[in-house]
């Protein structure tokens, strides 16, 4: 008789899938919204991840996947009529999510979009204005940048905005500078923010990026968030009318609304991104065989794999509550503050530690991990650096705001 060898342990067992959704948060969303959720996944592992990685070494942005992400239909929740497809915050978490899960720089495209540029008109237009921008941003037709920092301001913006508004008769004169402006170079409108001379006071302005006086420079040399096409924008007595100015906006407090919301948005995107780089990690280890073993059966892996999906497991958790708050207006500045600046720092460790798991292969742009660990050095610092996040917090909890 011929001797047949058992398989070995490894062969025999078929490893379970890589999933980052450990605790089945999931579960919590509506059949219909867990369908919407699939199908962005769909779009985004199918269309966006086999081209992202070229796009991102070229510091380019795919333009040609515009039409896909516009038929989602997801552009404007969780925001009622004007077009918009309405839903939960809840819902817009686990969208971000899974958008980050495959790349930050269409996640960071999409919130700033979506979240700062139609949050600022939904939060502070006119029913006039709303009426005539959330459709077409809705739609994607009118793509919304939102200029808020400065070449010389940017935890500081609450008191230090050099970008100034002057009233001239039925409109405004705006003169200064705005950095990092995301969309900026190839968007139609930037919700521009600058102190008014008069009563010194921050407004808000919906500027048609074609307007004479209104210029944008790409910024290159960027290490994280390449695919995002950030401007320098320079305004030289770039004249807006009045009917452009946010109505609703009368001072930095009306801003700051809007940086909470999409810093809440921030936090998941941060999720995402760690979620993305463990679960290649994971696929990585599973495959990936030394001394005749495939390393996932290692212990120190296993050791590694175990950190992630902690940190991962309690962030989600973090953003699942805080959207629950959102959607029940429960949610405070100190809030949200707190979840972008945990799941940041976990997020920036846990992307660390899929990067270690690859050895060198994990600086390969090939190997998707690098450029995780590249993004996220950008999650960490935009929508409030970790410091600036935690003195919100920590002027909530003792009384006392330490801010210079």
């Amino acid at each position: 008789m011929t001797r047949v060898d058992p398989p070995s342990p490894a062969a025999a067992v078929r490893p379970p899938e890589a999933d980052g959704d450990f605790f089945g948060f999931a579960g919590l969303l509506s059949e219909e919204e867990n369908a919407l959720r699939l199908k962005v996944r769909a779009f985004m592992e199918q269309e966006v991840q086999p081209v992202i990685s070229d796009y991102w070494e070229r510091d380019e942005f795919p333009f040609q996947l515009l039409p896909g992400l516009k038929a989602l239909g997801i552009s404007g929740i969780p925001y009622q009529g004007y077009g918009c497809p309405g839903g939960t915050t809840t819902l817009l978490g686990f969208i971000t999510m899974e958008i980050a899960r495959v790349d930050s720089s269409i996640a960071t495209f999409f919130g700033v979009h979506g979240g700062l540029a139609m949050g600022s008109i939904y939060l502070w237009g006119s029913e006039e204005q709303k009426q005539r921008w959330l459709p077409p941003m809705a739609r994607m037709e009118t793509i919304g940048s939102f200029g808020l920092t400065e070449p010389d301001v940017g935890s500081g913006a609450a008191g230090g905005l050099t970008t100034t508004a002057r009233r001239d008769g039925d409109g405004w004169i705006l003169n200064g500078q705005k950095k990092w402006i995301g969309n900026a170079t190839w968007g139609d409108i930037t919700i521009v923010w600058a102190r008014d001379v008069d009563d010194g006071q921050v407004k808000g302005f919906i500027v048609d990026n074609r307007s004479p006086g209104f210029h944008v420079e790409k910024i290159l040399h960027k290490m994280a968030l390449r695919v995002v096409q950030n401007g320098l924008i320079t305004l030289e007595d770039c004249r807006v009318p009045e009917a452009n100015r946010l109505q609703g906006a009368n001072s930095f407090k009306d801003t700051a609304r809007v940086l909470a919301s999409t810093r809440a948005g921030v936090a998941w995107e941060s999720v995402g991104c760690a979620r993305g780089a463990y679960e290649y990690a994971l696929r990585y280890a599973q495959r990936r065989m030394q001394f005749g073993k495939p390393i996932a059966s290692f212990q120190l892996v296993q050791d590694l794999l175990f950190r992630m999906l902690c940190n991962i497991t309690s962030t989600q958790a973090v953003c699942v509550r805080l959207s629950q708050m959102q959607d029940q207006g429960l949610m405070r500045d100190e809030h949200a503050a707190l979840a972008k600046g945990v799941c940041t720092v976990r997020m920036r460790e846990t992307v660390g530690w899929a990067r270690e798991l690859l050895g060198g292969n994990g600086i390969l742009l090939d190997q998707q991990v690098g450029r995780f660990v590249a993004d996220a050095e950008a999650l960490y610092s935009y929508e409030g650096t970790r410091e600036m996040n935690a003195l919100i917090v920590g002027r909530a909890i003792t009384g006392f705001s330490a801010f210079v």
